[in-house]
């Protein structure tokens, strides 16, 4: 099973460096476009917000397309926008080349999670999930800072370039590799927006929504965060999200998603809080982005198994659903980040990014139910 999905893994490393390594390209890319900073982090929000919007659209738009014809496609327009977008000489071509870029990633990381889905059997399910998301955490853990490092060194445009590399691998290991998978996938747009009446599915899109923009709110914002070496801080939290994430599938797997996602919510929340500690020295900062990537990363595997069991019968459509509201938080990340930074500086965007963490764990200790265990029949 494991050596099928590792092509979907690369797929997802590709489009995780593309898109977070902008948090580390900040001052390279102002500089070159003539914008402030909190400007240049608007390159996130963008990528985000149209992933949000144009996941669900193209997801019915391509219905009736086998489902490795479909992560070739996302993988070529997602290495496309990355051209384009180290062509572009202006900053609002720029931000309008991160649009296509970002349509390639909303095709292809759902169908890769609703792939890993199908090739994998229940006992093992998180593994495989875990796995296949594993491509975001480990390009936080290599992707990113390699790409900070190369966009100091070389401008910014040539890790656009870097990017491009990946994506081209990603397709042709997943040309070579993955195999044919048939899944029901409805192409009517009302059905794929049908799950939202279900309270639990709404539940799961909460936790997802205000988890990634309390995490976001610090990491889109973190070159402005903290005077120590960013490369490094960058590498650490990788490191950290590289390993969260494989644990979190095998004590999903374990001991179930609610404890995790609970677990990984409250301590990621404290370790927000505690930004200005970790500024202090780089031996600290390098111990709290572990911890934080680690922690952060925990409850991405359980909120995926946690979605299939919500919608079993509509699993990719249920997984879409779910990386919308994961780039909503992005988006909305970005948003009250800059604003924070533009208004308040380091201290705001740490106050609101631990604000978001609180919601997050609140809303779901009330929504997110423990399984209650049958009474024997007397």
């Amino acid at each position: 099973m494991s050596a099928r999905l590792y092509p979907l893994a690369v797929g997802n490393f590709a489009l995780g460096t593309g898109m977070f390594v902008t948090a580390g390209l900040l001052p390279p890319i102002s500089a070159d476009l003539g914008v402030s900073r909190s400007a240049a982090g608007q390159l996130m929000t963008v990528f985000a917000l149209a992933y949000a919007v144009l996941s669900p659209l193209l997801a019915a738009l391509t219905a009736r397309l086998p489902r490795k014809r479909l992560l070739l496609l996302a993988m070529a327009v997602f290495v496309a926008g990355n051209v384009l977008t180290a062509l572009a000489p202006t900053y609002a071509l720029v931000l309008a080349t991160r649009v296509v870029a970002a349509a390639g990633a909303a095709m292809f990381t759902p169908t890769a999670s609703g792939v890993a889905n199908a090739l994998s059997t229940p006992e093992r399910r998180g593994r495989a999930l875990a796995l296949v998301m594993g491509g975001l955490s480990v390009s936080s853990a290599i992707g990113v800072p390699l790409g900070t490092w190369l966009g100091g060194e070389a401008g910014w445009r040539a890790t656009l370039w870097m990017v491009t590399g990946l994506g081209v691998l990603g397709f042709a290991w997943v040309a070579a590799v993955v195999p044919e998978v048939r899944m029901p996938v409805s192409g009517r747009l009302r059905e794929r927006f049908a799950p939202l009446a279900e309270r639990p599915v709404l539940a799961v899109l909460a936790t997802q929504l205000l988890m990634f923009a309390a995490g976001f709110t610090a990491y889109t914002y973190i070159g402005s965060l903290f005077d120590l070496p960013l490369t490094a801080v960058l590498w650490a939290w990788g490191l950290g999200g590289v390993a969260g994430n494989q644990l979190g599938g095998r004590l999903t797997d374990l001991y179930g998603p609610r404890r995790m996602i609970i677990l990984g919510l409250a301590a990621s929340t404290v370790l927000l809080a505690l930004i200005p500690v970790a500024n202090l020295a780089l031996p600290v900062a390098l111990v709290w982005a572990f911890l934080w990537g680690a922690l952060g990363w925990l409850v991405a595997p359980p909120q995926q198994f946690r979605t299939v069991a919500a919608v079993p019968d509509n699993v990719p459509i249920g997984l879409g659903l779910l990386s919308s509201a994961q780039y909503l938080g992005l988006f909305v990340a970005g948003l009250a980040g800059g604003a924070a930074l533009d208004w308040f500086g380091r201290t705001g965007v740490t106050v609101v990014a631990t604000a978001f963490g609180v919601a997050a764990l609140v809303v779901t200790v009330a929504t997110y139910r423990p399984a209650r265990t049958p009474v024997p029949a007397a």
